[in-house]
This record gives structure tokens, C-alpha cells and sequence, in this order.
């Protein structure tokens, strides 16, 4: 958020993550999203916006949450190594003032290197999988699980900036700051679909 130059307040978001039986990925992130913005309105100042996000590791129809310990995160580790999956961020704004709701939804397309078994048994070893869905960072810089990536990058890392640019701008908060240029930047990333974000081809 700050990359954008939005001032913003936290507030904890508790709601039930189990997916519905038989939901899609697409629509089960949509429904989080949108259940958190409702959960903490009330406790949110009435002339503010409320967002809220949720992002889903996907593999075919499963939806990869984080590993309960080190098996479940080399088991999906392997599962995804050397293969491509989707991850899907969705985003809800809640204008408080008139309920007005907006969502909007990003995928990225991630193939995965194949990583040795050596490199996994380290990474697992350190700690970091465990509290990331489908047992992985993108950022990490010791284990790297992505060497070319052609879409979003910040929406693996969990909020996709330039898709909650173009919903703000449509409730009339636009960025202070140029968010392809912050994103990058902060990110490393030298990204080539932004263009077509913010002008809603993708």
C-alpha cells in the first residue's frame, strides 16, 4: 500500500477460509475477499474504504493452503516442482458511505523450476514454508523457486498493485505515486504486463 502512497490503517480480518464443497478457486477467493471487507467494516470509520484480499495457490482444482508441517510442505513442494500452477488474488473495496462494493481479480500464471531434492530439504529446513500457501515464497532469495515469471509478480507475494490501482481510481483514489514504477522497483521486477492491467485488458 505504501508503494502506491495510500495512507491506510490495518485491521485484522478473521473469517472462515474453508473453501465451500465443490467451489471453484476463482469464486472462493472472490468470496474471502469480500467476507473480510464485510467483517471489519463496522469496525472501520464510516468515510473510509475498506479493502481487503485474499490469495489462493492453485494447482488444477486444488487450492494449496500452507503446510502443516515439514512432510505436507515437501510433499507440495514436489507436487508443484518443475510444473506450472495459477495463483489468484482477489481484491474487494467497500466504500462505507454508500455500500458501494467493487472486486477484481488477478492470475498468474507461475511455472515452477525443478528444484533438487537437496534444495527443498534446505528450504524446508529453514522455516520459511510454513506459514506460505503452497509451501513456497516467490522472493526468497536462497531458494528461488521461479526463475522467468511473464505475469504479476507482486500478486504471488499477495496483493497486486496495479489491479487495486484501477479499482481505486474508479471510487476516486487514485495513487500518489506512480505504482508500476514503485512496484518494480521495490520488487526488482522488470514487469510487462502492467500496460494492460491498468487499462483492464487483463
Amino acid at each position: 500500500m505504501a508503494l502506491g502512497g495510500w495512507t491506510f490503517t490495518l485491521i485484522p480480518a478473521v473469517v472462515d477460509e474453508r473453501p465451500l464443497p465443490g467451489e471453484p478457486p476463482r469464486e472462493y477467493v472472490l468470496r474471502l475477499a469480500e467476507d473480510k471487507a464485510r467483517t471489519v467494516a463496522g469496525r472501520a470509520p464510516q468515510d473510509m474504504l475498506v479493502i481487503a484480499a485474499d490469495t489462493a495457490v492453485v494447482d488444477g482444482a486444488d487450492i494449496l493452503g500452507k503446510p502443516d508441517d515439514e512432510q505436507q510442505a515437501e510433499s507440495m513442494l514436489r507436487r508443484l516442482r518443475g510444473r506450472s500452477h495459477q495463483v489468484y488474488t482477489a481484491l474487494a473495496v467497500l466504500r462505507l458511505a454508500d455500500d458501494v462494493l467493487l472486486t477484481d481479480l488477478c492470475q498468474t500464471e507461475v511455472p515452477m523450476r525443478h528444484c533438487s531434492d537437496e534444495e527443498m530439504a534446505i528450504y524446508v529446513a529453514s522455516g520459511d514454508p510454513f506459514d506460505k500457501a503452497g509451501a513456497y515464497a516467490i522472493q526468497h532469495e536462497g531458494f528461488r523457486p521461479v526463475k522467468h515469471l511473464s505475469g504479476c509478480f507482486a500478486n504471488v507475494m499477495g496483493l497486486p498493485l496495479c489491479h487495486l490501482a484501477r479499482t481505486l481510481e474508479k471510487l476516486g483514489v487514485p495513487p500518489e505515486r506512480d505504482v508500476p514504477t514503485t512496484c518494480q522497483a521495490a520488487l526488482q521486477f522488470d514487469c510487462r504486463v502492467y500496460p494492460q492491467v491498468l487499462t483492464g485488458e487483463i
